[in-house]
């Protein structure tokens, strides 16, 4: 834990600092860039434990690694290129989104069956967030 915490202050007086000596903007694009490069790595790293061990949690890993830097990766171009035309709108996100859905989904199965909890009510944390995100679209429309 006390690793956890030296990295994090690391992490955030080096984000700060970027901050501080080239900007917003700058800071972003390092940031996202490093942390989309780094998630894609961590997801290859857990796509090769799943290959060699075959278990669920490291393909859940594996997606929900790969659809972090699916989704990082899409708004940080995004961001890189101006926000160009073809990416407004462009149902490709969703394509990375669903990466991510599956991610969580397999994780929610892992956790539900280390806990002995039946295969249906694990998924009802995937219905409720579907739902709750649902209304407070339908709310904010």
């Amino acid at each position: 834990m006390k690793d956890a915490i030296r990295i994090l202050g690391l992490a955030t007086t080096g984000m700060l600092l970027i901050y501080a000596l080239l900007g917003y903007q700058a800071a972003y694009e390092i940031g996202y860039g490093a942390f989309t490069l780094m998630a894609a790595m961590v997801s290859l790293t857990f796509l090769r434990l799943w290959m060699q061990r075959a278990t669920q949690l490291a393909m859940g890993m594996a997606f929900g690694w790969a659809g972090a830097a699916s989704v990082m990766g899409w708004w940080w171009v995004y961001n890189l290129l101006d926000g160009p035309i073809q990416m407004q709108g462009n149902a490709a996100l969703f394509v990375c989104l669903s990466v991510y859905f599956v991610g969580a989904v397999l994780h929610f199965a892992v956790i539900g069956r280390s806990l002995g909890v039946d295969r249906m009510l694990w998924g009802l944390p995937v219905v409720m967030a579907l739902a709750v995100s649902g209304v407070i679209h339908a709310l904010s429309a």
